[in-house]
């Protein structure tokens, strides 16, 4: 049995569940120890008077993570709105000694020296549990809203923006290929025979960058439609952003609780998120103070500070295709920049979902490769999407890692994911 199953009804009968230790502490012929068993913590009663002398000093001995099974009596909490195990008998899996990870502070580089054990942790457990239900909101929302998921390959012989940030790798035959950094031009063929289709994936991405945004592998959602453009791709983003925050709030209130995470911020989010054009953006920043320029890409540096000051997301459009992709489509009514847009989370967060219409005239399409000094010859599959049925299309690509910091709260990047790898690390 669960924790998490664990209420009135089943109080005054006896269980039996294998835990872990995760804190212990005693007074006279009573031992309290917190146990955790993956789906939730509870507090067990040793007593003296039920277990025997002997039994009770072996429970009593029992130092945190070691793993155990305890038999006993459910009982309501005398203080809080919960349950406790009175323990009548129990027995021993392991009984664990000298774990590195005590009750005392570490420093970040040990605690990722020991991500293996540090996982156990509370704020560990939490962070990554909410982790889960943004990944099973993602999969739930795009099922009822008509999307077959397409996995796309994660070795690939050509980039989405240049290789320059690959890694480079060489296949058994000898060819040059890469690991991906997304699933969009693999997905882009893919709605000629579904009309909505997504992918969810590890990415990869060669950077030195040590920011508390930054990873070297993190997993992205990426998703194209047929038939839509600009506004209506925004929509689509802002309500499936919506509904991961609603999933949150309502499957991880326990865990955001053990991360000290204030959900007033999250309950305040409101549709529709704001649409700001990118050079009325710039203009706000240097009326602000910021070191920005007209024509400039936004650092992300520049991008959080300014996202501190604001409550609500905003989506930032039209950005100049000198620093955009070759694949976005220009937009006519704004020439010189590009149907996309960069969904803005607040309370510093910046950037979380990137997106837009895609370029669907092979002409121009073929020209933009040319003009990013790109090889035609390696995008001819990717060209041919152009040549038979092209239709008008939009899509999008979210950072899980980001949005996870978002909804916990959490002030690096490297704790949302269970293995970070980053500038200076591969271990464990």
């Amino acid at each position: 049995m669960l924790i998490k199953y664990v209420g009135s009804d089943l109080v005054d009968q006896e269980v039996a569940i294998q835990w872990w230790v995760a804190h212990t502490r005693s007074s006279g012929k009573v031992v309290f120890i917190n146990l955790r068993d993956g789906s939730g913590f509870m507090q067990c009663v040793g007593e003296a008077q039920f277990l025997g002398d002997e039994k009770f000093e072996e429970l009593k001995s029992l130092n945190i993570e070691s793993s155990v099974e305890l038999q006993g009596v459910v009982s309501k909490h005398p203080k809080k709105d919960e349950y406790e195990l009175q323990i009548r008998s129990f027995i021993v899996y392991q009984a664990s000694s000298d774990y590195p990870l005590g009750q005392k502070e570490h420093n970040p580089d040990f605690l990722f020296d020991n991500r293996h054990l540090y996982l156990r942790s509370k704020s560990q457990w939490a962070i990554q549990r909410v982790r889960d239900t943004i990944i099973h909101a993602t999969y739930d929302w795009m099922r009822d809203h008509d999307f077959v998921k397409i996995d796309a390959p994660i070795f690939t012989p050509n980039a989405c923006e240049g290789t320059t940030e690959l890694y480079e790798v060489e296949h058994v035959n000898g060819e040059k290929m890469y690991l991906s950094q997304s699933g969009q031009l693999y997905l882009e063929p893919a709605i000629a025979a579904h009309g909505r289709v997504y992918d969810f994936g590890p990415t990869f991405r060669a950077e030195k960058s040590k920011t508390r945004r930054h990873l070297n592998e993190f997993w992205m959602m990426d998703a194209e439609v047929a038939f839509i453009q600009q506004e209506e791709n925004m929509h689509l983003q802002e309500q499936l952003m919506f509904y991961i925050i609603q999933e949150v709030l309502h499957k991880n209130r326990k865990e955001l609780e053990i991360l000290e995470r204030p959900i007033e911020k999250l309950e305040a989010i409101q549709l529709p998120f704001k649409r700001v054009m990118y050079k009325d953006r710039v203009d706000e920043l240097i009326s602000m103070g910021f070191d920005v320029k007209q024509g400039e890409d936004i650092g992300s540096d520049v991008e959080m500070q300014y996202m501190e000051k604001v409550e609500q997301p905003i989506f930032v459009t039209n950005f100049p295709k000198s620093f955009k992709a070759f694949y976005f489509k220009e937009d006519l009514q704004n020439p010189g920049t590009v149907l996309g847009a960069d969904l803005l989370a607040p309370e510093g967060c910046g950037e979380i979902i990137g997106g837009g219409t895609r370029e669907d005239n092979y002409d121009k399409l073929l020209a933009a490769i040319k003009e990013h000094n790109l090889d035609p010859e390696v995008f001819n599959w990717y060209l041919d999407t152009r040549k038979y049925g092209s239709v008008p299309h939009a899509g999008f690509g979210y950072g899980l890692e980001r949005i996870v910091r978002w909804m916990c709260g959490v002030h690096h990047i490297r704790e949302t994911i269970p293995f970070p790898r980053y500038a200076n690390r591969i271990r464990p």
